[in-house]
C-alpha cells in the first residue's frame, strides 16, 4: 500500500480530491515538490491566527478550572458527593452534563475533520451514534441504573455476577476510557497547538491534560456537573451560531472547477454544462473539445472537481460506489454507528450521571433529551466539511499533493493524492468568519473537550479505587480514604491517556471509535443481562466477556487491515494510489502527447481492510455465548449455577445510600468486614 507514512487512515487521503490537478505552472521563484514534479503552484501559506483567539480560549479554560476548584468545598469529604454528586442533580443539570459528555471534540471537531477529508456521512456517523446511545440508554437503562444506588457501573455487574466479572468490567471500561480521554486530548491539543503556535503537538496535548486534571481531581462529579452546565451554555450556542453562519454565508460545496490554461472541460460547447458556464472555447489540439478560455478568465484552480462536489450524497450509506471516482467506507460507517450506539451503553460517564440524577425519571428524561441535543448540535457540523473543502480543499490555493502518486481513475500520472490540512477547520474559524463567532466556536469545542475529558478522568479514578484497588489484600483503600485514592489514581490515567494521544495527535475522531469498540465486544451484552434476564448467570457474563474480547483481539490481527478502512470491493474506485507513472501531462490537459495509462500503467493495489466487521462479529460472539449459557442453565437455581460455588463468582452485596455504610460501595470485602452482610446468592435476583 502506498500512502503517506504519517497517516494511519489512508482513506483520509482519498475523498474530496476530485479529478484534480495541474494548475498554472509555478513561477521561477517558487520551489516545492509539487512544482518541481508536477508543475503545480506551491501552496499558499496561511497567516498565523490573531493572538486574541489564544487569549480568549485560555481565559475560558482557566475560568472552568477555577469553577472546578471551587466545587472542592461541595464534596465535604463524602464519597457520595464526589462520585455521584450526592444523587441530587435535577433534570436541567443531568441533561446538560449528559449532552456535554456526548458533544465532545470528537462529535464536533472530529466530525468536521472527517466530513472535510472524506464526505458528509463519514463525519455525521459520530453524532448520530453518540445521540443514539443516549436515547437507547434512556429507554433501556437510565431508570434501572439510578435505582441501583451504587457508585460505579462495575458495581452493577458485581451485584449480579460477582467480583471476578466486576474486575474484568472495571479493566475493560478503564481501557475504553483511556482511548476516549486520548481522543479529547487530541482535539483540545490541536486547537491549543495551532492558536499558541506550538510546533510539537505532544506539548499541546500535555498542556490540555494538566488543565483538565486540575479541577476534576478537586471537585469530583460536583465539579464535572456544574462546569458541564457552564460549558454547555457557552459552547453549544457558540458552535451552533458559528455553524449556521457558515452554512448561510459560504459556498456550500466546491463548484465545478474553472480550471487553468489548457484545461479540458468535461462537456462540450452548447451542452449547457460546465463548458458554457465558464465560456469555454475549442481546444487547440482537438477543436471538438472545450477548453479554458484564457481571454476572459482571470481566476483559476486545480481542476479538482470537473462537475463540482455536493454537500451530501444521499446514497452514501447504501451504495459503496456513491462517491465515484472515490471509495466509500460504507461498512465502517455503519459499524461506527453500531459501535457508538451500543458500545456507549457501557460508558462510565453516562451511567455515572444517571446514578447522580435525583430520581429515576430524571435520569430517563435527561438521557433522551440529551440524545436529541446531540443530534441538534452535532449534525449541522457535518455540513461544515464541504464548506471547509471549498476554502482549504484540493481546488484551493492552499492545496497540497503528494508528487509520487498516480491514479488511473483520476487520470493523474503524478500528484494524484491530495493531503488534507489537519488544521483546516480551525483555520476556517480563525480566518474565514467574524472573529467573535470563530473564537466563540473555538471556546465551545475546547469546553466540549474539557467536559468529556474531565468526566473520563473522574470515571477511571473512581473505578480503579472503588472496584479494583479495594480487592487488593493489603490495599490502603478504606471507606475513609476512598476519595483520596480516587484523586491520586486520576494522575496515572491522565498521563497514560496523554501518552496515547501523542501517538496520533492529528487524528481527531479515531480514538472515540476505538474506545467503544472495546466495550461493545465485551461488556455490553452482560449489561443487558443484568436487567433483562430473570436470573442473570455469572458464568454467562464471564464467558461472554472473555469470548467477545478474545474474538476481537484475534480478528484485529487475523483480518486483513491495510489502514484504509475500505474492504476490497471491485472497481477502480477501490484501488490505492500507485507511485508516479509518467512525466507526461494528464489526459484532461490539451496537449499533443498526454499520458496514456495503457502504455504507462499506474501500478495500484486493491484496498483490503475489514475494519468494522471485527467489531460487529465480536459483539455477535459475546451475545451468542451469553444466550447459550443462560439457556443451558435455565432450569437451575442461582445457587446451583456454574462456578457460583467459587466465592469470586458469587453475586456481591451492595449497601444502599447510607453515608456511614460506605455510601453504596461493595461491603463484602475484608477492608470493610465490619460492615459485611452475608446473604445467599439466590437473594440477589432480578424480578
Amino acid at each position: 500500500m502506498k500512502c503517506v507514512s504519517t497517516c494511519t487512515l489512508c482513506r483520509l487521503l482519498l475523498l474530496g480530491v476530485g479529478i484534480l490537478l495541474t494548475s498554472p505552472m509555478a513561477t521561477a521563484e517558487e520551489s516545492c515538490p509539487m512544482s518541481e514534479v508536477c508543475g503545480l503552484v506551491c501552496p499558499e501559506e496561511t497567516p498565523p491566527p490573531s493572538k486574541g483567539f489564544a487569549a480568549a480560549v485560555l481565559s475560558f479554560a482557566v475560568l472552568f478550572c477555577i469553577i472546578g476548584l471551587l466545587t472542592f468545598f461541595s464534596v465535604k469529604g463524602k464519597t457520595e458527593n464526589f462520585f455521584v454528586a450526592g444523587r441530587s442533580l435535577p433534570l436541567w443539570i443531568i441533561t446538560a452534563t449528559l449532552a456535554s459528555q456526548s458533544l465532545d471534540s470528537n462529535a464536533l471537531l472530529g466530525n468536521v475533520d472527517l466530513s472535510y477529508k472524506f464526505h458528509f456521512w463519514d463525519g455525521c456517523v459520530l453524532p448520530i451514534g453518540l445521540g443514539l446511545s443516549l436515547i437507547l440508554n434512556g429507554i433501556f437503562f437510565a431508570r434501572k441504573i439510578n435505582d441501583e444506588k451504587v457508585l460505579t457501573l462495575p458495581d452493577v455487574y458485581a451485584k449480579r455476577y460477582g467480583k471476578l466479572v466486576e474486575i474484568l468490567v472495571s479493566i475493560t471500561t478503564i481501557v475504553s476510557f483511556l482511548f476516549l480521554l486520548a481522543g479529547n486530548l487530541v482535539g483540545m491539543g490541536a486547537i491549543l497547538g495551532y492558536l499558541l503556535n506550538i510546533d510539537d503537538p505532544a506539548a499541546a496535548v500535555w498542556i490540555s491534560m494538566i488543565l483538565i486534571l486540575l479541577y476534576t481531581a478537586c471537585g469530583g462529579l460536583f465539579s464535572v456537573a456544574y462546569t458541564d452546565c457552564i460549558q454547555a451554555a457557552i459552547g453549544w450556542f457558540g458552535c451552533l451560531f458559528a455553524a449556521f453562519y457558515l452554512i448561510n454565508n459560504k459556498e456550500q460545496a466546491p463548484p465545478p472547477s474553472i480550471g487553468f490554461e489548457g484545461y479540458i472541460y468535461p462537456d462540450n460547447i452548447g451542452d449547457g454544462g460546465v463548458c458554457d458556464m465558464y465560456s469555454g472555447v475549442p481546444c487547440t489540439n482537438d477543436p471538438s473539445l472545450c477548453c479554458y478560455n484564457t481571454e476572459i478568465q482571470t481566476a483559476g484552480d486545480n481542476g479538482a472537481y470537473p462537475f463540482g462536489d455536493k454537500r451530501v450524497f444521499n446514497n452514501q450509506m447504501t451504495d459503496p460506489y456513491s462517491l465515484t471516482p472515490f471509495p466509500n467506507a460504507i461498512l465502517f460507517n455503519w459499524a461506527t454507528i453500531f459501535v457508538l450506539g451500543f458500545g456507549n451503553l457501557a460508558a462510565l460517564d453516562f451511567q455515572a450521571r444517571c446514578m447522580a440524577a435525583k430520581t429515576p425519571k430524571i435520569a430517563t428524561i435527561g438521557c433522551i433529551i440529551a440524545g436529541f441535543l446531540t443530534f441538534l448540535v452535532g449534525i449541522p457540523f457535518s455540513y461544515l466539511g464541504a464548506i471547509t473543502r471549498v476554502l482549504y480543499g484540493p481546488d484551493s490555493s492552499f492545496a497540497v499533493f503528494e508528487p509520487d502518486t498516480c491514479s488511473e481513475i483520476l487520470l493523474l500520472p503524478t500528484c494524484a493524492m491530495w493531503v488534507p490540512d489537519a488544521d483546516a477547520f480551525i483555520k476556517v474559524l480563525t480566518h474565514n468568519m467574524p472573529s467573535f463567532l470563530g473564537g466563540w466556536c473555538l471556546i465551545g469545542i475546547v469546553a466540549a473537550s474539557m467536559s468529556t475529558a474531565d468526566g473520563a478522568i473522574l470515571a477511571m479514578g473512581t473505578v480503579l479505587s472503588n472496584n479494583l484497588l479495594r480487592h487488593v489484600k493489603f490495599s490502603f483503600i478504606t471507606k475513609d480514604t476512598l476519595i483520596l485514592a480516587a484523586r491520586l489514581s486520576m494522575i496515572p490515567f491522565a498521563v497514560a491517556a496523554a501518552a496515547i494521544a501523542t501517538t496520533k495527535p492529528g487524528e481527531t475522531g479515531t480514538f472515540l471509535i476505538v474506545a467503544f469498540d472495546v466495550t461493545l465486544a465485551s461488556v455490553v451484552v452482560p449489561l443487558f443481562g443484568c436487567f433483562y434476564t430473570k436470573i442473570p448467570r455469572p458464568a454467562a457474563a464471564l464467558f461472554s466477556i472473555l469470548s467477545g474480547a478474545i474474538t476481537r483481539i484475534i480478528m484485529q490481527f487475523e483480518l486483513s487491515k491495510d489502514g484504509s478502512l475500505l474492504p476490497p470491493y471491485g472497481g477502480a474506485e477501490f484501488l490505492d494510489y500507485g507511485p508516479a507513472a509518467s512525466a507526461k501531462v494528464p489526459p484532461f490537459i490539451d496537449d499533443a502527447d498526454p499520458w496514456d495509462p495503457s502504455t504507462e500503467p499506474c501500478d495500484q493495489s486493491r484496498f483490503s481492510d475489514y475494519s468494522g466487521a471485527d467489531s460487529l462479529a465480536s459483539a455477535a460472539v459475546s451475545l451468542v455465548v451469553f444466550v447459550l449459557i443462560q439457556f443451558l442453565e435455565r432450569e437451575k437455581s442461582l445457587d446451583d449455577s456454574w462456578l457460583v460455588s467459587w466465592s469470586w463468582m458469587r453475586p456481591c452485596v451492595i449497601e444502599a445510600d447510607v453515608d456511614d455504610k460506605h455510601n453504596g460501595a461493595m461491603i463484602d470485602d475484608d477492608n470493610f468486614a465490619d460492615d459485611a452482610v452475608i446473604v445467599s446468592p439466590s437473594d440477589v435476583g432480578v424480578e
